[in-house]
This record gives C-alpha cells, structure tokens and sequence, in this order.
C-alpha cells in the first residue's frame, strides 16, 4: 500500500528555516521530519512512498538522489581513476517516488495531481509537518471495517492557555482548559480509497475544504480517535520541542 505524503507547502510559519528548504525537510536531530514520518509508516512495514513536491522541491529530490551516498562508508581510490567502493550502509528498504505537483497548487489539488502513481487502490495520505504514536496496524484495521471512503486521525491539541470565564464583561474565574473546552482536530495519518479523487477538482482545491466537507455530508468520513502523542511543526517553537525530545531519548514516535 502507497503512503503519500504533503511536502508541497511554503512553511510561512517557520521562514527562519523554510526560506532555505521545504518545511518538511527541517531537521529534528540530525535528519529532515519527512525521514521521521517515512521511518513511522516503514516500522510497520509500509515502505512505498509518493512524495507530493513544490516549494523548492530540488532539494527534497537531491537528498533522496543523495541518500544511499550519506549513509554509506565509503572509500575513494584516486589512485585508479577514483574508484568508489562502499563498504557499509545503513539505506532503508523505500521506493520513494517524487512527484512535482506545483509551486502554489493546494492540499486537494496535490493529491488529485498524484492519481497516476495510485490508480485504482486503497492509500495513506499524512502531512510532511507533523509526527505522531498513531499505530498505523490499527488505524488501517479500522478502516477497512468501517467501509467508507476516508478515515481521518483526530486529536485534542495540548492545551497552552487558560480559560477565562465571563459573564456579562465580568471575569468570575481563571482556569486551566480542560479536554471539555477542545475541540478534535485532523491530524493527518489518513487512509483513503480512490473514490476520493471524485471530490477533487483542480489545482486550487483545499482537501480540508470542499472535499472532507462533501465526504462528511455524505457520510464517508470516519474519524479515527487518537488520545496519544501528536505533535505538528507549524512554528518554531514547535521545532524546538521535538528536537527536545528527540535529544533526550524521550521521542514518542519513535517506534524503530
């Protein structure tokens, strides 16, 4: 089963980064959060991969071209022509395929751009900023015994303010929010079936608008509630607490 990934955007959030690279090619630890999100599907055995490209999108395909020279140790022997030999590596079992899907096209025109590369067959669709502890295994069982077109992960986000409650411009108390006050948000790691590419119509379309509207109208959208860890990159703050817990050994995606 395909895996696509959103690695399109232009990360306005996170400019002190993204003006060089795509956000999702933004390290955490010593490797781009793409590799953390393709490591998660890979340690469930999920390793064909479609990129969805944009902003950018040479340096995500020069690091994939690149990755098997990285990772590898090599010798140079430039007394022969400079004959490469490599000795050990540490490359991953991925078929990664990298689609240019446009500089400005939107999260639903992306995946319509990608229908060649999944033709008629169930796939993953996650975002290329965000990681999680999500068990993919289960996440797909749901699915398939639901029957619907899409499932969508959800969550409740942590919680980085107080309440206040007010009555008539009156402050009667200040709280901390509760799970009550939280909505449940997408979170990514979805799992679609390719009737999915009937609600998409052009370059234009936002996959959180139009389309996840129409399916929830038509009752093929399931949620798929997840009480775990999920954590998206959308700021650099958010960068800096994921480094954290990468360094500490305290990861909580890290299932490899």
């Amino acid at each position: 089963m395909k895996v696509v990934i959103l690695a399109g955007g232009l990360g306005t959030r996170i400019s002190e980064e993204s003006h060089l690279k795509p956000k999702p090619m933004i390290e955490i630890g010593d490797k781009p959060i793409l590799w953390h999100i393709m490591k998660c599907y890979s340690s469930y055995g999920f390793n064909d991969f479609v990129i969805c490209c944009g902003y950018k999108s040479f340096v995500i395909k020069e690091y994939f071209a690149d990755y098997y020279l990285h990772n590898s140790d090599i010798t140079f022997d430039f007394r022969n022509g400079s004959i490469m030999e490599t000795h050990t590596n540490s490359a991953e079992p991925w078929r990664v395929t990298l689609v240019d899907t446009g500089l400005d096209t939107m999260t639903g025109g992306r995946i319509k751009r990608i229908r060649p590369y999944i033709g008629s067959e169930t796939f993953m669709l996650t975002y290329g900023d965000g990681v999680s502890d999500v068990n993919i295994n289960e996440l797909l069982a749901y699915h398939k015994n639901h029957g619907k077109f899409v499932t969508v992960t959800t969550v409740q986000p942590e919680n980085r303010f107080g309440v206040l409650d007010i009555e008539e411009n009156r402050i009667v108390s200040f709280r901390e929010k509760s799970q009550d006050d939280i909505g449940w948000i997408n979170a990514g790691f979805m799992v679609m079936e390719p009737q999915i590419f009937n609600y998409l119509e052009c370059d234009d379309t936002y996959l959180e608008r139009e389309p996840l509207e129409n399916l929830a109208k038509d009752g093929e959208l399931i949620a798929f509630k997840h009480n775990g860890f999920w954590q998206c990159m959308d700021t650099q703050r958010d960068r800096n607490k994921l480094e954290q817990l990468w360094e500490k050994g305290q990861a909580p995606w890290r299932k490899w």
